[in-house]
C-alpha cells in the first residue's frame, strides 16, 4: 500500500451509497489531501456538529435534492468513536451506511496517545517508515524517538555540539516545522542528559519559534562584538540564559542567518567597528545607511520569493509561509516609494495572484473542515480560542479582530508596537479569509465559529455579530454574563471605553472590532503606499498598543487577526445592472442565481464565477481577478473582496508578555 489514504478510499466508491456516516474522532477524512481526494470523486463532506445547525443543512441542501430522486454522495462527518454513531437521528441510522477510522487501524504498533498529537500532515512520512522499517509494538517513548528520528530527522544521540543543536533547530524553525509538545518534551529530556546543553534555555527554544529567534538575536550583537572587539555590543542584558557566543560563522549555520534578517525574523544591529564587505553574509545583520539597508533587503527578498513560489500541488501551509514572505517584501517596497521596485513587485504579483487563485480554485473546499487546533480559516479562530478556555477553568481570551487589515500592512504594524512596547512578544501567523472577502461573510465567520452557510440570514450586513459571538461562546459553556462583544473601536481612550464593556473579574470571553484600517481604506486615494502611511500614522497614535496592554494587564490571552486584506487595483467597467446583483462591491458581485451572475459574466470577461463554496443558498459571487474591479476604467482604488494573495490570507497574532 503506497499511502495511509489508500485504505480509506478503498471504501468510498462512488454511487454505492447516498449517504455515508463516518466515526472519525482523529479527523482523518479531513486531511487536505484526502478531502481533496474525496471531492474529486464527487463526495461531498460536512461535519455533524451541532444537530440544529446540521439539520438545516441536511434539509436545504441535500434532502431535496434526494426528494427530486437525484443522487449525491455525502458523507457525514461525526469527531466520535464508532460506538457513539447509535446516537444520532433514527432518520440518518436508517438511510446511511457506517464506517469508522482511527490512528490506531492505521499505525497499530505505535503508542496511541502520541499519534494523537501529531499533525496529520506528517502521517506520510510516518506511513512510510512504518512500511520501511516494520517497528514491533512501541511504548510511547519509544514511539516518539521513532517519530523525532523519522519524521523530523532528530535524533538525539546524535546531537553533541552547539553546531548540532543550533542546526536542528534552524532547519525547523525556518521551515515552520512545528514539533508537538509532547515530542518537545521528550528532546528536551533527552538532550538534557548531555552536560554541553545544561545553560541552554531547551525548554523554550525547542518548541516555541519566537524565543528561539529572540535568543538568536540576543546572541547576534555579542558575536559582531567578538569579531570586531567592540566593547558595546559586548555589553548587552540576557534575557534567555545559555551560552554568550555561538557558532554564527560556521557553514551550517550561516547559510540561515542572512536569510533570517532579510525575512524579518532577526532584526540588524548596528554595525561594529570592523569593515564589512557589501557580499559578507554577515551584511545583512548590520545597520550601515538606511537607503543601502533597505535596497539590499529588497533585492534579497525578491530573490527568496521568486525560488520560493508555492507549487501546484502544495498544502495551505505553503501558501501561508509564502505569503508572509511575500508581506514583508511588500511592506517594504511600498513604504520605500521606489518605483522600479513598484513594478517588479506588480509585475510579480500578477503571475502569484493567478497562481494563488488557479490553487484556490481546487483546493479551497478541502481546508474548510481542517480541525482547529493550528487554524487554516478564520472560522477556526474562536473555535482555537473556546480549546484555551476548555483547557483551563480559569482561562480567559480576548479577540481583536481589526477590520480589512492585510498582512503586509500588519509588518508595518508590527514594528511600531515593538518598538512602543520592547516586552511584546509576537507570535505571529496567518489563516484564510472567506471568499468573497466581504465584511459581512468573513467577520461573521469569525464571531460565529461557522461557515457561512449556517448564517443565511445576515449574510449582506454584518447586524448580528454580536449575537453569533455570544451564541457560540454560550454553546461553548458560558454564561452570556462572562462574553463581551465590541465594535467600531480605533481611536480614544482604551480605559474609559472598556470599562463599561468587561468586568474584569467575569468577563472570560472578549471579541473586539477595530474598523479604523477599513475606514483608512474607503477613503484612500494615494494606493498602497497611502494606505501604509496613513495605517502607520494610526498606529503610532498609539490606540492598538494600549488595547493590548490593558487586556495582558487583566490576565486575557490575547490574539489578533482581521476579516480579510486589500490590494490596490485599477477599473476595468461597471455592471449596469440595477438590483439583480444583491451585493455590488468594487472586487466582487453577488447574484442570487447562477444564471444572471453568467449573463453579466459574459460582459466582463476579466471576472470569474467563484464555486459557492460553504455559502448559503442564492448566494453566487462574480469576482474580478488580479488587479481588475468592478469600477469606471483606468480608476485607481484600493478595494477588497477578490481572491488575491493580498485579500485572503490574513495575519493571525498571539500577543504575550516577555521574560
Amino acid at each position: 500500500m503506497r499511502s495511509w489514504r489508500e485504505s480509506i478510499l478503498n471504501d468510498f466508491v462512488p454511487n454505492v451509497s447516498k449517504l455515508t456516516l463516518v466515526a472519525d474522532p482523529d479527523s482523518l477524512l479531513t486531511e487536505e489531501t484526502l478531502a481533496l481526494e474525496l471531492r474529486s470523486r464527487g463526495f461531498e463532506l460536512i461535519e455533524f456538529d451541532d444537530p440544529v445547525e446540521f439539520r438545516y443543512a441536511y434539509e436545504s441542501t441535500y434532502r431535496s435534492i434526494w426528494d427530486r430522486g437525484e443522487h449525491t454522495d455525502l458523507v457525514v462527518i461525526l469527531r466520535l468513536q464508532d460506538t457513539e454513531l447509535e446516537s444520532l437521528p433514527y432518520d440518518l441510522l436508517q438511510a446511511g451506511r457506517k464506517l469508522s477510522y482511527n490512528l490506531g487501524n492505521l499505525f497499530p504498533h505505535l503508542s496511541y496517545p502520541v499519534l494523537e498529537q501529531l499533525d496529520r500532515s506528517f502521517l506520510d512520512a510516518l506511513f512510510e517508515a512504518q512500511h520501511t522499517f516494520s517497528p514491533d509494538r512501541m511504548g510511547d517513548n519509544a514511539t516518539k524517538d521513532f517519530i523525532l528520528r523519522h519524521v523530523f530527522r532528530v535524533a538525539a544521540e546524535l546531537i553533541i555540539s552547539d553546531v548540532d543543536l543550533l542546526r536542528v533547530l534552524l532547519r525547523l524553525h525556518y521551515s515552520k516545522i512545528a514539533i508537538p509538545e509532547i515530542l518537545a518534551d521528550r528532546l528536551v529530556q533527552q538532550l538534557r542528559g548531555q552536560a554541553g546543553f545544561q545553560v541552554w534555555p531547551l525548554d523554550v527554544i525547542v518548541s516555541d519559534e519566537d524565543a528561539f529567534f529572540a535568543f538568536l538575536q540576543e546572541r547576534w550583537p555579542l558575536f559582531l562584538g567578538k569579531i570586531s572587539e567592540d566593547s558595546q555590543l559586548r555589553e548587552i542584558p540576557m534575557k534567555y540564559r545559555g551560552p554568550d557566543y555561538l557558532p554564527f560563522d560556521h557553514h551550517d549555520i550561516r547559510v540561515y542567518i542572512d536569510n533570517l534578517f532579510v525575512e524579518g525574523k532577526l532584526h540588524p544591529v548596528q554595525k561594529p567597528g570592523v569593515s564589512i564587505d557589501v557580499s559578507s553574509w554577515i551584511r545583512s545583520g548590520i545597520v550601515d545607511s538606511g537607503a543601502a539597508d533597505e535596497s539590499l533587503r529588497i533585492s534579497r527578498l525578491f530573490e527568496i520569493i521568486e525560488k520560493d513560489v508555492p507549487v501546484e500541488d502544495c498544502r495551505y501551509s505553503d501558501w501561508i509561509a509564502f505569503a508572509l514572505k511575500w508581506a514583508e517584501l511588500t511592506a517594504l517596497v511600498h513604504c520605500a516609494a521606489n518605483e522600479e521596485s513598484k513594478t517588479r513587485l506588480l509585475q510579480i504579483g500578477d503571475k502569484l495572484n493567478a497562481a494563488f487563485a488557479q490553487w484556490l480554485s481546487t483546493h479551497y473546499s478541502s481546508i474548510i473542515n481542517l480541525p482547529p487546533k493550528n487554524p487554516a480559516m478564520l472560522h477556526h479562530v474562536s473555535r482555537r480560542l473556546a480549546r484555551e478556555i476548555e483547557d483551563g477553568s480559569n482561562s480567559r481570551v480576548a479577540l481583536i479582530v481589526v477590520d480589512g487589515l492585510a498582512l503586509d500592512q500588519w509588518i508595518s504594524v508590527r514594528q511600531i508596537l515593538q518598538a512602543q512596547n520592547s516586552s511584546l512578544v509576537v507570535k505571529e501567523s496567518a489563516v484564510f479569509a472567506w471568499v468573497p472577502t466581504l465584511t459581512s461573510v468573513s467577520r461573521q465567520a469569525i464571531f460565529s465559529g461557522k461557515p457561512p452557510i449556517y448564517f443565511p440570514a445576515s449574510i449582506q450586513s454584518t447586524k448580528s455579530e454580536s449575537s453569533l459571538w455570544k451564541q457560540f461562546w454560550e454553546d461553548a459553556g458560558l454564561s452570556r454574563l462572562d462574553i463581551a462583544y465590541q465594535r467600531g473601536l480605533g481611536d480614544g481612550d482604551v480605559s474609559a471605553i472598556l470599562e463599561a464593556v468587561i468586568h474584569p473579574d467575569r468577563t472570560r470571553a472578549v471579541g473586539l472590532v477595530v474598523d479604523k484600517v477599513d475606514k483608512i481604506m474607503h477613503g484612500m486615494q494615494l494606493g498602497a503606499a497611502g494606505m501604509h502611511n496613513q495605517i502607520k500614522q494610526w498606529a503610532y497614535s498609539g490606540f492598538l498598543n494600549s488595547l493590548i496592554d490593558y487586556l495582558l494587564d487583566r490576565g486575557y490571552q490575547v490574539w489578533m487577526t482581521s476579516d480579510h486584506g486589500n490590494i490596490e487595483c485599477q477599473g476595468k467597467g461597471r455592471p449596469s445592472e440595477g438590483v439583480i446583483a444583491e451585493t455590488r462591491g468594487e472586487r466582487v458581485r453577488v447574484y442570487p442565481t447562477p444564471e444572471l451572475r453568467t449573463t453579466v459574466a459574459r460582459d466582463f470577461p476579466f471576472a470569474s464565477e467563484w464555486q459557492p463554496i460553504g455559502l448559503p443558498q442564492g448566494y453566487f459571487p462574480l469576482i474580478a481577478s488580479g488587479r481588475d474591479a468592478f469600477v469606471t476604467p483606468g480608476t485607481a482604488i484600493v478595494g477588497h473582496g477578490g481572491v488575491s494573495i493580498e485579500e485572503v490570507i490574513v495575519p493571525l497574532i498571539k500577543f504575550e508578555r516577555g521574560l
